[in-house]
């Protein structure tokens, strides 16, 4: 009888131990499928940022073109016979002639020999020509710099409180824009805020190659650097972006060396 209570025993404790271990188990499984969902939407976190990152070095910070009053002017705009769609007093797009133009962009007491492309962004060339002939440039300080690890570029184009007025017109969507988001050192592309028909007067030139994401719509590529740049690099983007105003450093600013347009010539 007593060996009986003995086996008894020794069962209950096997299927104790049993159904603990059945418990680590699922306690174990729902730990895995937790950490995973969780590793998963990390990932999706990370990449989401880093698009929107990309997407912001020219929708916002300083002297980015006004997102929403752009959004509210296209609804008006129309496309023409090209499938730019314009609004205010746009440069016409034949200015640009369907050919090469060549000319200098100096900044800086620098020199840097340019290309347009009026056959591949005949509209952007177009307004660049323009502003360029009026003088519209003259004077006016590259307000931003980027020296992130896929984004060099120097922002120009600002209207300014000193200089001319603004000219009232915005027009898009982007022409000749990279499907892979390279864009090589010494590229010359129109920035704009996040409608597809904000760009206006801002310009940005590539000091190194860079890479924004496509998906956005992209930016249009109106001309090249020929000449120059190694130079303007070693005058200018070198130094790098100004601190913020806690003294840490950023990636996104003014530059430090001030940059200003002193002529545009085209031909």
């Amino acid at each position: 009888m007593a060996q009986g209570k003995s086996t008894d025993r020794a069962a209950r404790e096997r299927l104790r131990l049993y159904r603990a271990r059945q418990t680590v188990h699922v306690h174990q499984v729902e730990r895995r499928r937790r950490d995973n969902l969780l590793a998963i939407a990390a990932v999706v976190v990370v990449v989401t940022l880093a698009t929107i990152g990309q997407v912001t070095y020219f929708t916002s910070g300083p002297g980015a073109p006004d997102a929403e009053a752009s959004e509210s002017a296209s609804e008006d705009a129309a496309p023409d016979a090209s499938g730019i769609e314009t609004t205010g007093d746009v440069p016409s797009i034949e200015i640009a002639e369907g050919r090469e133009w060549t000319g200098t962009l100096e900044i800086n007491d620098v020199d840097l020999g340019i290309r347009l492309d009026g056959e591949l962004a005949p509209q952007a060339t177009s307004v660049f020509i323009s502003l360029a002939r009026e003088g519209y440039y003259d004077g006016n300080e590259c307000h931003r710099l980027t020296s992130s690890e896929s984004l060099k570029v120097l922002q120009c184009g600002q209207p300014s409180l000193d200089g001319p007025a603004a000219p009232d017109f915005s027009y898009g969507p982007p022409e000749n824009a990279p499907d892979d988001g390279v864009y090589p050192a010494g590229t010359l592309a129109m920035a704009r805020a996040e409608s597809l028909t904000s760009q206006t007067t801002q310009f940005f030139v590539t000091y190194e190659d860079s890479v924004i994401d496509p998906s956005a719509g992209g930016y249009t590529v109106f001309g090249q650097v020929t000449s120059g740049l190694d130079e303007f690099v070693a005058a200018v983007a070198s130094a790098g972006v100004e601190p913020a105003d806690d003294g840490s450093a950023r990636s996104d600013g003014p530059p430090v060396v001030p940059a200003t347009i002193g002529s545009i010539t085209v031909e």
